[in-house]
């Protein structure tokens, strides 16, 4: 598993990377030949408005008689003939006009969406602006961003009139038109964001998954091999001692005898002990747990908890500390399990102490609650212990796995019980220097 991780990392890091790489290129062509659509089909609607202006305009210059003498007999004079140029564009159409029929050509050229200017130009060399829209002058200015198409409005071939005719043209101005392009495609873009952002998702979950994985088969690991441990050892005392029972001196010796049954029955007691921790873990993790809910006084709880452990604490010398000072310590638990809370927190503060342990416990009572305390000066956690701590089957290594006895399932029923008593936990260590564990559980309500 620990060769195999990083081979999938690397692989499905690659992967992303191409499949990014491959999306970035692709909308860079399709921006390109998106952009090449829309100026054909800017060109098309151009085409089209410049046609239908250029109609109108062959219908052109019109003949007049010259009848000098009305009403007279007509003479050759008389059919000299006039021609009325016909009017511009500009003088034809208001320039509302010529942007309804762009905006409509528009339309048609799937470009709906495309924000436009335009102008109208004479014949002229200097293509004097006969006509334009009302942006289209400060747009003109921005030559780099902006698309310009120059159409010309020509008269149809073959009419006799048509070098009489004015030559115009028809500018169309697309503003900033590689973002109007980009933002044709902007759904397409989104779309493409959040299926790749789904991939990365799933790749995160997927590396998760996989790294909680290892890190529970390491931890159950530790916990197979602490069990071996923690039973080894009882069964070897046992074992020993089955031996000396067998022997005869010890046979006719009552208070030998006394004694190695004594060993047995102690060395059972805490392998059922043992087996009991681990059939309450699964308890826990059905969240099967009873709970026989009344009145009890934390206090109380706390000295009975201190008197089990004053052997323990003089064996290592250790000193203790009760500050009660609580106004009110009436809580509603279960007597049973808030006594191995309480046990277990004290009995993780002897485990991982030193030399010169002392241990104090104090109480307070605040409104709703009434605070404990435990504080040590033993060998302290690491940032990552503390983090790690309510773990199932989580210990913190001191150098050498066995030196502490347990399967690392105390902190996590210490946290699954004050979670059951609507409680909260906190723990603050410094490494080298102590912990301090603080308890929060909430009060009975006093009747009045």
């Amino acid at each position: 598993m620990k060769k195999v991780l990083p081979v999938i990392v690397v692989l499905i890091s690659l992967s992303l990377l191409g499949i990014i790489a491959f999306e970035i290129s692709w909308f860079k062509n399709m921006l390109l030949v998106k952009q090449d659509q829309v100026l054909n089909s800017i060109d098309q609607a151009g085409y089209k408005v410049a046609k239908e202006l250029s109609k109108q305009a062959s219908t052109g210059p019109t003949v007049r008689f010259n009848r000098s003498r009305p009403n007279l007999k007509l003479t050759p004079d008389d059919f000299a003939m006039s021609f009325v140029k016909p009017a511009t564009i500009s003088q034809r159409y208001t320039d509302y006009e010529i942007f309804d029929k762009l905006k409509k050509a528009f339309a048609d050229a799937n470009l709906k969406n495309i924000h436009f200017e335009f102008a109208i130009t004479s014949n002229s060399d200097d293509f004097l602006v006969e006509m334009q829209s009302q942006k289209f002058r400060d747009e003109s200015m921005d030559s780099a961003h902006n698309l310009v198409r120059f159409i010309p409005i020509t008269v149809e071939t073959g009419s006799m009139m048509e070098g009489l005719l004015p030559y115009e043209h028809l500018i169309i101005l697309i503003p900033d038109i590689k973002t109007q392009v980009w933002q044709s495609i902007t759904g397409m873009a989104i779309l493409a964001g959040i299926f790749t952002l789904i991939i990365v998702a799933a790749f995160y979950l997927t590396l998760k998954t996989m790294l909680n994985q290892r890190k529970l088969s390491e931890i159950k690991s530790d916990f197979i091999n602490n069990m071996t441990h923690e039973f080894k050892t009882p069964l070897a005392t046992i074992s020993l001692a089955v031996d000396a029972l067998k022997n005869e001196k010890v046979q006719n010796d009552k208070e030998k005898m006394h004694y190695f049954s004594g060993i047995i029955k102690e060395e059972n007691k805490r392998m059922n002990k043992q087996v009991e921790t681990i059939l309450q873990a699964g308890l826990m993790e059905r969240q099967d747990i009873k709970m026989n809910m009344r009145d009890i006084h934390v206090h109380d709880v706390i000295n009975t908890v201190m008197e089990n452990f004053g052997l323990q604490l003089h064996e290592k010398n250790a000193t203790s500390e009760l500050l009660l000072n609580a106004s009110n310590d009436l809580i509603i638990a279960d007597e049973v399990h808030f006594t191995n809370l309480i046990n277990n927190l004290v009995d993780n503060a002897v485990k991982y102490s030193k030399e010169n342990l002392h241990l104090r416990l104090s109480t307070h009572s605040t409104a709703r609650n009434i605070v404990v305390r435990i504080e040590d000066n033993g060998i302290g956690m690491s940032k990552e212990t503390v983090k790690r701590i309510f773990e199932k089957f989580y210990r913190a290594h001191t150098g050498n796995v066995h030196n502490v006895k347990g399967f690392g399932l105390g902190m996590s029923y210490v946290k699954t019980i004050v979670d059951a008593h609507k409680g909260r936990i906190k723990v603050d260590s410094t490494l080298g220097k102590g912990s301090t564990f603080t308890l929060e559980i909430p009060l009975a309500k006093q009747s009045s």
